[in-house]
């Protein structure tokens, strides 16, 4: 789920390679490795909670 809410943030942007929103990423998510909760990590990067309905639509379910 966190990989299709993830990458729908890159699509949002117009640019799945946008820098900026990937320094985000680097930042708030794999440089804190195990330090924080994941789920914390996940809020600081994406600003909220993720949303099951990306996974649904990535696989064509809704």
């Amino acid at each position: 789920m966190l990989d299709a809410d993830g990458f729908e943030a890159f699509e949002a942007t117009g640019d799945v390679f946008n820098h900026e929103l990937a320094a985000r990423f680097k930042r708030y998510v794999l440089s804190a490795g195990n330090t924080i909760d994941p789920a914390e990590a996940y809020r600081a990067f994406r600003g909220r909670d993720p949303d099951v309905k990306a996974l649904l639509r990535g696989r064509g379910l809704v």
